[in-house]
């Protein structure tokens, strides 16, 4: 939203997006600015393009290389599918390389504009180091967007509007929700909540919501006073 903090939204992205090299399931892949937000893009390509990949001893590596030849092979070909289909490629890491490494499989940050929900790199999970920018005007049309997916893993709203927050979450239709943070993955105690195409089976199993549907649960209430406790050399407590 243009009420965000544009420093920690700009940060956010960047580390969400090439964080791990993209390969975990909830990194961020499209972001929608609303509004004026967009005059953000500029800022945000400055600051993708001083994060680099490298081996994990030196310091200045930001990320290291793709696990496989196949899924570096997979990333480029969805980077060179985007530039076909339209969207602008304002940062390129199609040719990274490391120096001493060149036979890595190395992926810069990539960063596309103007991406429509058409294009293939928008359908699709890239899970790599790219992001994707789609620009919208009113907080309307991006929630629509959103629902609009058949995915429904995790998704994050940035803003300073407590009520633009409550409006997202309520309308949202997606499992896990965050605001000002870059992925809302839940902690143990709650559960793994993907929605639509980001879930298969019969529960959510993750965390004790998944353990309570195979366990008895007993529930104790009570209520003790200080005046009862018994104390001295004669007290004893016996269990069974």
């Amino acid at each position: 939203m243009p009420d965000a903090h544009k420093q920690n939204v700009i940060n956010n992205l960047v580390g969400s997006s090439v964080g791990a090299a993209g390969q975990r399931c909830m990194g961020i892949s499209v972001a929608v600015f609303v509004g004026s937000a967009k005059d953000w893009v500029d800022e945000l390509k400055d600051a993708l393009s001083v994060v680099k990949p490298g081996p994990w001893d030196q310091a200045d590596s930001a990320y290291g290389p793709q696990t496989t030849i196949a899924a570096k092979q997979r990333i480029l070909s969805l980077i060179a599918q985007g530039k076909q289909e339209g969207a602008d490629c304002l940062l390129d890491g199609s040719d990274f390389t490391v120096e001493g490494y060149e036979e890595g499989n190395w992926v810069g940050p990539t960063l596309f504009t103007n991406v429509t929900p058409e294009m293939a790199i928008y359908r699709e999970e890239i899970f790599g180091p790219v992001l994707c920018c789609v620009f919208v005007d009113t907080l309307d049309e991006a929630i629509a967007l959103i629902n609009d997916n058949p995915y429904g893993n995790g998704t994050s709203i940035f803003t300073a509007s407590g009520a633009a927050a409550r409006k997202f979450q309520h309308h949202i239709e997606v499992g896990q929700v965050g605001v000002n943070v870059p992925i809302p993955v839940p902690l143990p105690f709650f559960s793994f909540t993907g929605w639509k195409g980001s879930f298969y089976g019969d529960q959510h199993t993750y965390g004790k919501q998944g353990v309570r549907f195979y366990t008895e649960t007993k529930t104790i209430t009570a209520r003790w006073f200080e005046d009862d406790v018994v104390s001295g050399p004669n007290m004893s407590i016996h269990l069974k």
